[in-house]
């Protein structure tokens, strides 16, 4: 008997082990796939209907699934279009977070040209497809020009009051570009400034002190990762959600990094989160310059990037205004109302 043993690393996040077994009597080689980071159950799907559909588009391959591994015995030709169909299949799943009997169909069956569409972005305007079905789109006109302008652009600047969808917009982008294999990480941070609230005087440790002011951005991840998933990224650290003063000295590569709430950023501090941008990473800075909680003579880091960066070709500002909320139809007659309050 002769033994192989290779490992394939088909994405960051699935590793295949193959060992080839050569026997004298069946000449079968055998196939073990490692699913790591995917729950097995949702994969191989009720009472295993994944593995009936694969055995039925594969007859002349054994098939076995036992916890997260999958054994496949036969010969190397069939085994090799079963493993590149598989890995399609779990792509397909890392993207929308599901499998039906439809889908399972038209990807075991496919020529390749879907795959070709998608890439292209011909028809698709869903940036993820997050959890239960729930499609994440760009809902009104400044956020699609944002999502257009992160097609173009290494960082952005996106402006407005709140509701505006301006963050939930910026962390499905983020999103999007993990589950593509465009970064390798996303970073999310915000100034723990305090709004009428002593952060000394909150209980709990330094994290429990911190969540609050974080919980807009954790809002939005569990509507576009399932929850093991998620919980999977944040303890393996590709997906990082920290305050702005732990950004100092870091230099973020290949990834895909939010600051939001810029308007309570000081001067120093605007100045050392851009200038943390490492290679092949994308930023995006959020912020309301109408909700700026620093002391009355600090002069915000939003409104001076904003001035200053203005004219840097790569570096790309939008304005959402009242026109792009999406919250209760009473918070665009609350903004209009204060508007006219700030600017008496």
């Amino acid at each position: 008997m002769l033994k192989f043993k290779t490992k394939l690393n088909i994405s960051s996040k699935i590793f295949v082990i193959l060992d080839q077994l050569t026997l004298k009597k069946s000449h079968l080689n055998e196939r073990i796939i490692e699913l790591t980071e995917i729950n097995p159950n949702e994969f191989f799907g009720a009472q295993n209907s994944t593995i009936a559909q694969l055995r039925s588009y594969f007859p002349k391959i054994k098939i076995v699934a036992r916890g997260n591994k999958l054994k496949a015995y036969g010969e190397s030709e069939i085994l090799d279009e079963f493993e590149k169909r598989l890995e399609m299949l779990i792509k397909y799943f890392n993207r929308y977070n599901r499998l039906d009997e439809n889908s399972i169909e038209r990807i075991l069956t496919s020529t390749g040209k879907e795959e070709e569409i998608r890439k292209s972005g011909k028809g698709e305007d869903v940036l993820v497809h997050g959890v239960s079905g729930k499609l994440i789109k760009a809902q009104t006109a400044n956020q699609r020009k944002m999502v257009e302008l992160m097609k173009k652009n290494d960082m952005l600047f996106a402006v407005g009051p709140a509701g505006t969808g301006k963050t939930y917009t910026a962390v499905a982008l983020a999103v999007k570009a993990l589950k593509e294999k465009e970064v390798k990480r996303i970073v999310l941070t915000r100034p723990a400034v305090e709004s009428g609230e002593n952060l000394g005087f909150l209980p709990g440790d330094l994290k429990e002190k911190l969540d609050p002011y974080m919980q807009p951005l954790y809002d939005g991840l569990r509507d576009m990762i399932p929850h093991e998933k998620l919980q999977a990224y944040l303890e393996k650290g590709t997906i990082q959600i920290a305050p702005l003063a732990f950004m100092r000295g870091r230099t973020l590569d290949n990834a895909f990094v939010i600051l939001d709430e810029a308007q309570n950023t000081t001067h120093s501090q605007m100045k050392m989160f851009l200038t943390r941008m490492g290679m092949h990473a994308k930023f995006i800075i959020t912020g309301d310059p109408g909700q700026i909680d620093l002391p009355r003579k600090q002069v915000s880091g939003l409104k001076e990037a904003l001035l200053a960066l203005k004219d840097i070709k790569g570096i790309a500002q939008v304005y959402l205004d009242d026109k792009d909320v999406i919250r209760h139809r009473l918070v665009k007659s609350i903004i209009k109302a204060y508007k006219g309050i700030e600017t008496e």
